[in-house]
């Protein structure tokens, strides 16, 4: 075999099984190869570690405007974040001003923050499935301004946990609701993908079964503005064990058969105070939880979830940094 570019090959095994293959990554192409057989030949620029692709942050402040959460974000090493970008305990917030919106995007290229790896979530006072019709359209007033907020500061992303049913009407009542209210608000912006957050199924709150996003999803008028964000802790409260290997495989395999990873635009990597399917939304640093490093390691060295924004919820602030490393150690 005759391998034009000069490559560098850090495990040495010779893999005699047809069936073993492995990746040389060079600076001009990739040469998947097993033994003496070139498999498959493709360019692109530089891959020299599957984590270079991970873009890890957390969601950090935006105290005393949204132009410092770049700053705050970069401060903490981090590759992406996340924000609020209005009092989230507030219905109503005073609008953004031309400063505040020339600062955010100034800050955000002057520290290397594209769009596309900036998650901002919504309020958690918003229930976009809310069975009492003033409630319904506060909710849905207030998530249209969070959505013309993110339109205004050149976002594509926004982050939402998708509404309750408060045990006053049926499951899939509330989610028809809740899809009725994601079209409205895509109506009225441009640019803006509405990205839904899987829940613990804490109360009655929904979204916790890949069932259900793949449902509400079905229902968007426009698929090309409609995403999906994967909480671990989340996902591990509400029943899918992301703490082993087969457990990790089968959670995502079935993710992508319901929903599709097509539609992943996000994850939020938080560890879990509680055991699995609690239905409890407790957050803990990573590594510190019943959820264990396996779940990030894996997440880790996993190509589908590169490019795209890898969030810390985790309740320590302090151990961001820290824990932003320790990822990408893993």
């Amino acid at each position: 075999m005759i391998i034009s570019q000069e490559i560098f090959i850090a495990d040495e095994t010779d893999y005699t099984d047809y069936t073993d293959y492995f990746t040389i990554y060079t600076t001009q192409a990739i040469h998947v190869i097993n033994a003496s057989h070139v498999i498959h030949d493709f360019s692109l620029n530089l891959y020299s570690n599957p984590k270079t692709m991970k873009y890890i942050g957390a969601h950090v402040s935006a105290s005393g405007g949204v132009e410092n959460a770049p700053v705050n974000a970069h401060d903490i090493g981090a590759k992406a974040f996340a924000l609020f970008t209005k009092n989230q305990r507030q219905w109503v917030s005073a609008p953004l001003t031309a400063a505040n919106i020339n600062a955010f995007k100034t800050n955000c290229g002057k520290y290397g923050f594209p769009a596309k790896h900036i998650l901002p979530h919504d309020s958690y006072l918003i229930n976009l499935g809310a069975p009492d019709p003033e409630m319904l359209i506060k909710s849905r007033n207030a998530f249209l301004d969070e959505m013309q907020r993110a339109e205004q500061l050149g976002l594509e992303l926004l982050n939402f946990h998708p509404g309750s049913t408060l045990k006053q009407i049926s499951d899939e009542a509330c989610m028809k609701l809740i899809a009725e209210s994601i079209n409205m608000a895509l109506d009225k912006t441009k640019g803006v993908t509405a990205v839904i957050e899987n829940t613990a199924g804490q109360g009655s709150n929904l979204g916790f079964e890949f069932e259900q996003l793949g449902y509400m999803i079905g229902l968007v008028e426009d698929k090309s503005r409609v995403g999906v964000c994967i909480d671990t802790c989340h996902s591990f409260a509400a029943g899918y064990d992301l703490s082993t290997d087969q457990g990790f495989d089968e959670t995502f395999n079935h993710f992508d058969q319901v929903v599709g990873f097509n539609y992943l635009r996000g994850m939020h990597l938080n560890d879990a105070k509680k055991p699995v399917g609690s239905r409890v939304d407790r957050h803990e640093s990573i590594g510190k939880g019943t959820l264990g490093l396996l779940v990030f390691r894996r997440i880790m060295h996993d190509p589908r979830f590169d490019d795209m924004p890898l969030i810390l919820e985790t309740p320590d602030e302090t151990l961001w940094a820290e824990e932003i490393k320790l990822l990408y150690s893993l």
